[in-house]
């Protein structure tokens, strides 16, 4: 057997960490895609392919025509429809699978938060009242803020929201994590916020807004994610690492 190939669905800091750790061992061929949602991507250790492959069956035919060994889902904990389509797509040709999900933020002493299904269901939540909102979910849910005209909103996101909101009351902020603790705080308080929307991402990198939250004594509409497809998950790059050495043994990597 030749060096194994394999397929990483990335766009998180995770996704590139592995890439990078299994471009340093140099016994395997990686291609890491990216959707290309984002504007001006990070650089990447291995090479990439930018764009979505068309649904399910197009990504099962492109694993089968790239003569791939193993699939890695390394994708956002809230892109759910690729997730998806992983699943079907390493069921279907039967090539290995696995799952690279951080692990989901934890409620503490402290926190105020109130568990929502959805970002529409978080606006909801909001109430009739005015309140100031930082809207950190991403450019691609703020449009559901539409529905809650009343309220300010702080809108933060890697790439400009477009089309603008229709909104009277609305901040725009361009900003990638990781984010500090001091710094958001001073934005809390900055724009008078008294609830902040989020999706229960899990990780370091925006963590430090849920922290600000807490010391500040500000609400937390926490949004929960959908039930992830059935494939096999870990949730560090260590132990994804540790997954590839047990698919691909050493001895299997050199063709012996």
């Amino acid at each position: 057997m030749g060096r194994p190939r394999i397929l990483i669905l990335g766009g998180t800091s995770e996704a590139r960490l592995l890439a990078e750790a299994l471009a340093a061992r140099d016994d395997c061929d990686v291609l890491l895609s990216l959707a290309g949602r984002t504007e001006k991507p990070a650089t990447q250790p291995v090479p990439v392919r930018i764009g979505g492959f068309g649904g399910a069956a197009a990504l099962a035919a492109f694993l089968k025509a790239g003569g791939h060994d193993l699939l890695i889902d390394a994708t956002h904990p809230f892109a759910e429809r690729i997730s998806a389509n992983a699943a079907f797509a390493a069921e279907t040709t039967g090539i290995a699978a696995i799952a690279l999900r951080r692990l989901e933020w934890q409620r503490v002493a402290g926190d105020r938060w109130r568990d929502v299904q959805s970002i529409p269901a978080a606006i909801e939540a909001l109430g009739p009242s005015p309140r100031h909102v930082l809207l950190a979910t991403g450019r691609q849910g703020a449009h559901h803020a539409e529905a809650a005209p009343q309220h300010h909103y702080l809108v933060r996101s890697v790439d400009p929201v477009d089309p603008p909101l229709a909104l009277d009351n609305v901040v725009y902020i361009l900003d990638r994590g990781p984010f500090t603790l001091d710094g958001e705080c001073d934005l809390l308080r900055e724009h008078d916020i008294d609830v902040i929307v989020a999706k229960n991402s899990g990780g370091a990198a925006t963590y430090a807004k849920i922290e600000a939250a807490r010391l500040l004594g500000i609400e937390v509409m926490m949004v929960a994610r959908a039930p992830a497809p059935i494939v096999k998950a870990v949730d560090t790059v260590e132990a994804a690492l540790a997954v590839i050495g047990h698919l691909f043994p050493p001895a299997m990597k050199r063709g012996v």
